[in-house]
Formats: C-alpha cells, structure tokens, sequence
C-alpha cells in the first residue's frame, strides 16, 4: 500500500528565507528577506547554499539544538545532484541524506523524516528545501540573460529556502499520514508547461490516499497542491472530477498563493519551497483547519531528455496534517 500512518511525529519549528521579489508578494509570515540575488556572494549558486545555512543555523538556535542532537539533515534542492543541500550538509557535523523529487521534494523529506522518526530511529531531523529563481532557469531552461519569450504556461521558480524541524516531542502539529506517489508521463515534454505534467499525478496521489485510508474527500477542512500554477491547477480539478469523481472544493495550490498579478509571473510560482512556504504563511498561521493535506507535485525534468522530446514525468507526494 502506498499510504501509511504514523504514531509521536510532529512539525515543531520552521525558518525561512525568502527573494526580494517574494518579499514584495503576497506571504506575511517569514524570518528574512534577501537584499539582492547575490546575497552577498559572488555567484547565484553560492547564494542559494548561504541561503540555506542560514535558516538551517537559525532553526537550530531557536530551538535551542546543538547539531549533536539532531539525528539526520535531510536536504534537496533543483540544482545537479543536489549540489546547494550537499555543500550545506558539509558545513554541518550531521548525518546527511540527500533526496530529489523536484518541487516535491519537501513532501519526499517529510515522509522519510517520519518513517525514521515513527521507527522510533530518530528524534529530531531537520528537512530543508530550497530554490532560486535564476539557478533553476539556467539549468532547466535559459538563463534569464538569453532574453527568451516565456510562455503564458510558464511558471516562475521561487527564490527562497526553508528548514522544518521534525520531532517525536508532541506539538500541536502532527504529522498523521502520507501517501507516496507514483511517476505518470502522460507524453507532455514541454518544460515550460509543468502544471500539465505533473496535475495527472497530484490527481492519482490524492485518490490512491482517499482509497487506501478509506477517507471520502470531505475528511479534509483544506487540500493543499504545491506549485500547478494557474494553468496546472484547473487541469488537476479537471482530472479529479472526470477520472476520479472528486469534486473537490477547500482546495489551494501554492503556485497561486506566493505573487501578486502586478508581478507577472506567468503562470504562477514553482520550486520545492513553495508548497512550505505558503502552508506555513496562510494555513497553518490561520488557525482555521484542523486536517490538512499537502500535496506537493514535481516535474521529473532533465534538460537531456527533454532535448530528445521524450515526455516528462510528474510526482506528487501527499503528507496528513492534524492542528491539535
């Protein structure tokens, strides 16, 4: 079975740190904001691993945690072999496992942190995810300096990174269960239209949760997408409602939550950092839900194989959440 459930897992504490662009769009909860996209350093990738030691440093002194104590570092990010989580793991003196599941990857770290902590192998784990914009367009597509015209499907990646710390110590977020998703290629190999690509597979994930826990889709008081963008977003509520029967309507996709129209980033946000971003912003700092699903989705892209037309396959992670 592709879901399982999980006993003592909670989400205790997170820091994040987000774009000059993200600073002026619509989130309000958040530790710092980036002057420049160099960050002070002197490339874009040097940017991104300061970006993310700084919220994995913070998050430790907030919680008052020497890195002695924190069992595992899980990291991923966009960029080649998940170089920006592997040279940040090694300023850390913590056992490090790197993971990729493009934008769902902050879903793939929760469920592992979970499954260790649940296995009673581990009591603290950190998960960290990020992404910045001008990284991911050089290597997936273009860099922003070759001037190419981007399409109305589009979405623009986030510039931001974020540490959660995962726990066995009770809080008042509990991590309830998850549903680990399948890889779909329905032959779409454009990458400038990952809503396309990857709301068949949030559509699958969140039915294969319902079947396996047994749940109809009003269990939830909200179900989260991570990053189908404008575009993305009505093809999944599409796919639910003519493949599956799902008429689903306390639903918000993150791609559409970070940026205001004003900003004109196409279709939406995109990047692995987006979905915590905003479920930390607008869901759970609104006390309003009680059950929440996170699904975060994820475009399964490699800049070879698209080259060779072949179709690209999407993931979708889903992970259970209960506000005690």
């Amino acid at each position: 079975m592709a879901s399982k459930k999980f006993n003592q897992v909670y989400i205790k504490d997170n820091f994040s740190v987000i774009g000059p662009l993200e600073g002026d769009g619509l989130l309000k909860t958040y530790d710092l904001v980036m002057d420049n996209y160099y960050y002070g350093e002197k490339t874009f990738e040097q940017a991104e691993i300061k970006m993310q030691k700084i919220v994995l440093a913070n998050l430790l002194n907030k919680n008052k945690l020497s890195e002695n104590k924190v069992d595992v570092l899980i990291g991923g990010d966009l960029i080649n072999q998940t170089s920006i989580s592997s040279y940040n793991a090694s300023k850390f003196n913590i056992p490090y496992l790197g993971v990729y599941s493009a934008c769902a990857t902050y879903t793939e770290e929760l469920i592992l942190a979970s499954s260790l902590i649940h296995g009673k192998l581990a009591k603290n784990i950190v998960a960290i995810t990020s992404s910045h914009n001008l990284n991911a367009e050089r290597q997936f597509r273009y860099p922003v300096e070759y001037g190419a015209v981007k399409k109305h499907t589009t979405t623009f990646t986030t510039t931001a990174a974020l540490s959660t710390l995962i726990t066995n110590e009770q809080t008042n977020i509990k991590i309830e269960s998850a549903t680990i998703g399948k890889a779909i290629d329905m032959g779409i190999s454009d990458t400038n239209n990952m809503g396309a690509i990857m709301a068949p597979a949030a559509a699958d994930t969140l039915n294969t949760h319902l079947m396996d826990l047994k749940r109809s889709i009003n269990y939830y008081d909200l179900v989260i997408t991570g990053d189908l963008g404008k575009i993305g977003k009505e093809l999944f509520l599409e796919v639910l409602n003519k493949n599956y029967n799902i008429n689903l309507k306390k639903y918000m996709d993150a791609g559409c939550e970070i940026y205001t129209n004003a900003q004109e980033t196409y279709a939406g946000a995109s990047g692995p950092v987006a979905l915590p971003l905003v479920l930390f912003d607008k869901v759970l700092s609104s006390k309003k839900y009680k059950k929440i699903l996170i699904i975060a989705t994820g475009s399964l892209q490699s800049t070879q194989l698209a080259n060779q037309k072949l179709g690209i396959p999407g993931i979708a992670h889903a992970v259970s959440l209960e506000v005690i």
